[in-house]
Order: structure tokens, then sequence, then C-alpha cells
């Protein structure tokens, strides 16, 4: 087995040596653009609508996990809905999902 693993890297090595620059350029081009492009589709994100409700129980669990003691927080909008919050302490809470 291992025979067949060293005659295969042998190939790949040959077959990597005769490339010319050229070659080895437009590989290389091809090789970034996809992983930038995968990257970019992977971390691209949208706004998720929250409704009050949830906008309030998610500032409670704030409060609670950090002790933040302010009274009020002011909602974040986004196209006339309601997509996160702003406490007076300055922290912001956007929902956010993954596109893809």
């Amino acid at each position: 087995m291992w025979e067949m693993l060293e005659g295969m890297l042998k190939t790949f090595v040959n077959n990597l040596m005769a490339m010319n620059t050229l070659e080895i350029l437009l590989l290389t081009l091809w090789v970034s653009i996809t992983g930038y492009a995968s990257w970019y589709f992977i971390s691209a994100k949208h706004h998720v609508p929250l409704t009050r409700e949830e906008v309030r129980l998610l500032w409670k669990i704030h409060k609670s996990h950090t002790r933040c003691d302010s009274k009020k927080w002011d909602e974040i909008r986004g196209k006339d809905k309601i997509i996160g919050f702003k406490c007076e302490c300055g922290y912001k809470h956007l929902q956010k999902r993954r596109i893809v």
C-alpha cells in the first residue's frame, strides 16, 4: 500500500514539475477565487425580524448575564421590522442568520 502511495506522490510531483509557469499561475488563481467565493458565501448573513416579546426576553437575558442595571432599551429597526435592540449601557444585539 505504501508503495502505491509513494508512486502516486511521485507521479503528482512529476506532473507539477512538467507544468509551465502559466499553468501554475492559472491553477493558483482558480484555487484562490474558489476559496474566496466559498468564504464569502458561507459568512454572508442577513437580518431576521423579531417580535417585541423576543426582544424583551433577549434584553432580560442580557441584563441577567451582564448584571446591567439599565431601565430601558431602544429597538433597532430595519425595513419597518424589529431586528434587534440597543441597551442604555451601550450593548447592541442584532439578530442575524446565514444566507447559505
